[in-house]
């Protein structure tokens, strides 16, 4: 066999496997698989097939170590394990390999381990008692599975070969040893069937995402090989960062099979993936990008955008997509967060326009001072903003007549003739006030960014007609008057957070590329939307109809806190962003920790002294994988300074992210979407501060807009929550949040 085109691909959970041995060995495994990749007959790799196995070899990786390999043709290979040399020949029959008739995937499992690891733990992993018991009568556990045949288990995906091991399961403990050494789809699918789903659930959740298209043939492994359910890596590069063991860095090699799908479909147009916390959504668009650049003919410009709702999480997708690909992959990408996409729009067309920005708040207030100075206190300046933002410049209305006319979908309460006259002359009143004072808001730019782009789209088809109406041919005199050769901006557009952007965020990109296949590209959770940018994208010209999908596996978040975290959003309804309802049916975790503990103090100032100890008590965890969430700017700073006076630097997170490299991040809920961290503490989770005490009060006088903004809230307390990985830990004084009211019956706060 030539070594010229030999292919070596590493199976996921092979490189965990790898992680745990020593340094010297991961570097001579890389050293290996240059080596075998140049010629695997090489003398000093001492290749031999296993004894008993027809597609099981061995190679020696260093003097103590040998690598498991799966031939799948005369120049394809798949490392499965990597064991010492005294371990290999031990017990052969207990090594399975396996195409999954389901996935169509490649399966590896060693029995023995898992039976040392999982049913016949070794005694210094369980606790002796102090002194002997009394004899008993050993009651006889049942086992986890009993209800369900074996036939049902295995056409759920569960691996064949584990099915005995499966049947003798009696405990948690025993289930999550399993789930680490099974399959991916095992392990799902019976962590799944433990938290009580249905099989029906379970078949059309779990099992049938991941499903292979086509008819399996189970006996042809190169084929297998190919497909999204085999998760592998192949490049020295990519296989040099699965063995570097950055958890934070396997998202760039390993990709789970209903993420591969998604990132390499043929779109017909727009598509959308939606998913609870910590199910990839990001990775997915991070590498639809880079799929989309390798399909690009060549060239120096940017016509793939990546685009999202804020600062910070443009910055945070530039670097990530620099790990992910490098500056050739940057090269062909313009990454720029929403807003600042629309502001260079207009002030390309508009370079004298440099009124200064104000975000909301500064708009809300202004909205005050101009009620103030009329005299009028029958409107709510918040809810005038809102009709102005959402309706007015939401549906691009300029005259009196076409806002007597426009729809007020969600709007919640009610307004005559004569109140839509008022709300038009005030808003004109504003925005006269805004004119004089040379400032616009965010909106205002959004919305002329989105109607420059849509005429700039109508002089692009006119271009088109008359090119097609000429056989073909420009001409150039329209070309010359419509202001030079127009092209649209991007050929694919890719949008992370989709939740979160405004009706005139959409217009604009929608604009700014030709309707055709793998247009746009979004990706968000409705669940997630902590702003009142509300949309309907069909309405808007974005037609995701038969093209959205959902992601259901969190990676980030334990069972435990996903639990909690769900309980908070309640029996709440969200939209899916085209008029229809999205759920979170089906989310999951495969990770296991504690339950989040809940702790009730008797003011601010006892809560906060309290987290200084629970930080304390975590002894060597890294600051910067700390964070604490509080409901308002004044509370986050008192936190810093508390811990500041216990030695505890702390970084105040703001709009462009935490300002400083190492110590406790602290900041409000809105901050720390995007974010994850190790430990994550929520304070101030108190009535009248989650939510805040202006929603409840609209509980009567607009419960339409009372329901909005409590949803909101349990939103914003979600995502809070699921941006923990291994510890969540919720603070209040006085009255728990409503929010809190199923999590504290199922565990009481422990004692201060």
């Amino acid at each position: 066999m030539t070594g010229k085109n030999v292919t070596l691909r590493l199976l996921d959970k092979a490189d965990r496997e790898i992680l745990k041995l020593p340094r010297p060995v991961k570097g001579a495994i890389y050293d290996f698989q240059h080596k075998f990749k140049t010629n695997p007959d090489s003398a000093g790799l001492r290749l031999k097939q296993l004894q008993g196995h027809d597609k099981l070899y061995s190679a020696r990786v260093n003097d103590e170590y040998r690598a498991l390999l799966l031939r799948l043709s005369d120049d394809n290979w798949l490392i499965v394990s990597v064991k010492h040399r005294r371990d290999v020949y031990a017990h052969l029959d207990r090594l399975t390999y396996s195409v999954n008739h389901v996935t169509g995937g490649i399966e590896y499992v060693d029995l023995q381990v898992v039976q040392e690891e999982v049913l016949s733990p070794a005694p210094s992993r369980a606790t002796a008692p102090a002194e002997p018991a009394p004899p008993a009568e050993p009651a006889v556990p049942k086992p986890l599975f009993a209800e369900w045949s074996e036939q049902q288990l295995i056409d759920l995906g569960v691996a064949p070969s584990l099915i005995p091991v499966v049947a003798a399961l009696t405990t948690e403990d025993q289930l999550l040893g399993l789930v680490e050494y099974a399959p991916q789809l095992t392990g799902e699918v019976l962590l799944a069937l433990y938290d009580g789903k249905e099989y029906d659930d379970v078949l059309e959740q779990v099992t049938a995402p991941v499903a292979a298209p086509e008819p399996v043939d189970t006996d042809d492994f190169r084929a297998a090989a190919e497909r999204p359910a085999t998760i592998v890596t192949t490049t020295d590069e990519a296989l040099r960062e699965a063995l570097e063991g950055e958890d934070f860095g396997r998202w760039k090699v390993f990709l789970h099979p209903t993420q591969a799908k998604l990132v390499a479909r043929d779109y017909s147009g727009p598509a959308r993936v939606g998913g609870g916390p910590g199910t990839g959504k990001t990775i997915v668009a991070l590498h639809r990008v880079k799929h989309l650049v390798e399909q690009l003919p060549a060239g120096r410009n940017k016509p793939v955008l990546l685009t999202t709702y804020n600062k910070n999480l443009a910055a945070d997708l530039r670097s990530r997509l620099l790990a992910l690909g490098g500056e050739a992959l940057l090269s062909r990408v313009e990454i720029s967060h929403v807003d600042q996409l629309a502001l260079r729009t207009v002030r390309e067309a508009e370079p004298g326009n440099r009124k200064r920005i104000v975000d909301e708040a500064q708009a809300v207030r202004e909205w005050r001072s101009l009620l103030d100075e009329l005299g009028e206190d029958g409107w709510d300046a918040e809810f005038l903003h809102d009709e102005w933002t959402q309706v007015i410049l939401g549906q691009a209305i300029t005259s009196r007549t076409d806002y007597f006319r426009a729809r007020r979908a969600g709007r919640g309460r009610t307004v005559s003739r004569a109140e839509r006259a008022e709300m038009w002359q005030l808003t004109e009143r504003f925005t006269q006030r805004l004119d004089r004072l040379g400032i616009q808001t965010w909106d205002q730019v959004a919305e002329r960014a989105a109607q420059l782009e849509v005429e700039r789209a109508r002089r692009i088809q006119a271009i088109d007609r008359q090119r097609e109406e000429a056989g073909g041919l420009d001409n150039v005199h329209v070309a010359d008057g419509s202001g030079g050769w127009l092209r649209y901006r991007y050929r694919h557009i890719v949008v992370d957070e989709a939740q979160d952007l405004r009706p005139a965020h959409w217009k604009m990109l929608r604009a700014m590329t030709a309707p055709d296949r793998n247009d746009l590209f979004l990706v968000g959770d409705t669940h997630q939307r902590i702003y009142k940018n509300q949309v309907t994208l069909g309405s808007l010209g974005i037609n995701i109809r038969g093209r959205s999908s959902k992601l259901s596996l969190s990676y980030r978040t334990t069972r435990q806190i996903l639990r909690s975290a769900m309980n908070v959003l309640g029996e709440e309804s969200y939209d899916d962003l085209d008029g229809s309802t999205e759920t979170l049916a089906g989310y999951r975790s495969v990770l296991s920790g504690a339950v989040p503990d809940l702790h009730r103090l008797n003011d601010w100032t006892e809560e906060r002294e309290a987290i200084v100890a629970l930080i304390e008590s975590w002894g060597q965890v890294p600051h910067e994988q700390i964070a604490i969430a509080v409901p308002t700017n004044q509370m986050a700073s008192e936190a810093a300074y508390t811990l500041a006076q216990h030695g505890i630097r702390a970084l105040e997170i703001g709009p462009d992210g935490p300002r400083g490299d190492s110590g406790v991040h602290i900041g409000t809920m809105f901050r720390f979407k995007g974010l994850e961290y190790q430990r994550m503490i929520i304070a101030g989770v108190t009535d009248g501060l989650v939510p805040r005490d202006g929603v409840r009060q609209r509980r009567t006088t607009d419960p339409a807009r009372y329901r909005k903004e409590m949803q909101r809230a349990r939103s914003l307390l979600f995502v809070a929550a699921t941006r923990a990985r291994d510890s969540l830990d919720v603070f209040w004084h006085g009255e728990p949040s409503p929010f809190l009211k199923e999590l504290i019956e199922v565990r009481p706060p422990v004692a201060a």
